[in-house]
């Protein structure tokens, strides 16, 4: 079992993470936090819990510096700054393929909120290294222009009361040129608080890393 507080290299910038690779694990799952959110998200936590119960490792990681997030929390300057958070993204993928006990093992990634963006953003900048995409009430729409580059497969999971932001993400599957899937969480709101919800989510998530890792 690898169980490690992480720092990976972004350019000039130094991003906490928290890695568990438990043994035998069939991939690695990169978690991209949402508009507000960090590494810290009791949600993010506990897929990623659920994940390494199937046999998945996951790197937990905060996008942002703690200036930057500072200066987010008074402003919302970065949270929607898709270029920065798929970079960052795109790098720890490059750093997790560095690491002996990383290098070998299929990535997946797990957007949630504006995380989800950056996720389709960074799949499409590393298509060789990323092998499918999971979005938790996600804003795919506003990967952009990235959308039909994407080679990997992607499941977006989406509440069923969460109406705005289903009808973008049906918009968004609509751009995707590579296997995809809309899956309506019934009556689920965005943050899926609901009992069972984001239990749902785990097992939807943990289905297609097991399929397509």
């Amino acid at each position: 079992m690898v169980s490690d507080s992480v720092t990976v290299p972004s350019g000039a910038a130094a991003l906490p993470g928290d890695l568990v690779i438990p043994p035998g694990a069939r991939g690695t799952v990169l978690f991209a936090h949402g508009s507000g959110s960090s590494r810290l998200s009791p949600r993010n936590r506990a897929v990623a819990a659920a994940l390494r119960d199937a046999g998945f490792g996951t790197l937990l990681l905060d996008l942002l510096t703690a200036e930057e997030e500072r200066e987010d929390d008074a402003t919302g300057r970065h949270r929607f700054d898709i270029g920065l958070l798929a970079r960052r993204l795109a790098h720890a993928v490059d750093w997790l393929g560095q690491r002996p006990d990383g290098r070998d093992l299929p990535v997946g990634l797990f957007g949630a909120s504006t995380g989800a963006a950056a996720a389709l953003v960074a799949a499409a900048e590393r298509p060789e290294r990323v092998s499918a995409v999971v979005s938790r009430g996600g804003r795919p729409d506003l990967a952009g222009d990235a959308l039909p580059l994407v080679a990997c497969p992607v499941l977006l999971v989406v509440g069923g009361a969460d109406e705005t932001v289903l009808g973008l993400n049906r918009e968004a599957a609509g751009r995707l040129s590579a296997a995809h899937r809309v899956v309506v969480v019934p009556g689920a709101t965005h943050l899926f608080p609901e009992p069972g919800a984001l239990e749902q989510v785990a097992e939807l998530a943990a289905g297609w890393f097991r399929e397509h890792l």
